[in-house]
């Protein structure tokens, strides 16, 4: 029988509380599972309340790596669901099932894992709740409405243009996760960065575009 999905928190053996448990340590805890596959639907149960930021990291962290074509567009989809409900105040991810069900063999998932923790967990040492004004019900909507953008971003067909966007929702993710206003505040400083360059970029060709017509047709515009 599967094991069940891992618990938001865990008993501290030092304080005899139970803590809020760690990304890293719910993504190991769900890659020794005792199952075959792993589905999105896992991952939403094993993060409880916060699955919010932890999908968005899951599904923007690999779009900040140089990727095949096409891969923005295929990770980017959940990610439209995802940033809209946090924009719009939801409290309680929900994703259609054909998300959902989509999995990944669980040795695929593992040996994935086994490459992210080490650098998560060095991540989380420097990850601690501060500047929580940065983070709340209102502040979510104002991230929820950047990410959503960004995840539009995702879809241009821009090369190596995914990557900014894809930073800057990994940050929003962390900080959403560990409820860390410093992260946040990286996330809008990356979001500002991929404004700068898809304007530069639209700027650039909208000259290219104009030099190409004052040349063919031989009027200026």
């Amino acid at each position: 029988m599967p094991d069940a999905p891992p618990t938001e928190t865990r008993d501290d053996p030092a304080s005899g509380e139970r803590r809020r448990r760690r990304f890293s340590e719910v993504l190991r805890d769900l890659a020794a599972a005792d199952r075959e596959r792993i589905a999105i639907a896992d991952i939403l149960a094993a993060f409880g309340d916060r699955a919010f930021g932890a999908l968005m990291l899951v599904f923007a962290a690999p779009n900040a790596l140089p990727t095949p074509p096409g891969t923005s567009s295929v990770l980017g989809a959940p990610l439209l669901f995802i940033t809209f409900q946090l924009m719009i105040g939801r409290s309680v991810l929900w994703l259609p099932r054909l998300i959902t069900n989509r999995s990944v063999a669980r040795a695929d998932f593992a040996r994935l894992v086994d490459r992210m923790a080490p650098w998560l967990e060095k991540a989380e040492r420097l990850l601690r709740p501060r500047l929580t004004l940065l983070i709340g019900p209102v502040a979510d909507r104002f991230i929820g409405a950047a990410c959503l953008l960004l995840a539009v971003i995702l879809f241009l067909p821009i090369p190596l243009g995914n990557m900014v966007p894809a930073l800057a929702i990994a940050a929003f993710a962390v900080g959403l996760i560990e409820r860390d206003g410093v992260a946040v505040s990286v996330g809008w400083a990356a979001t500002a960065a991929a404004a700068g360059i898809l304007v530069a970029i639209s700027a650039a060709l909208w000259a290219a575009l104009r030099a190409f017509l004052q040349t063919l047709l031989g009027v200026t515009i």
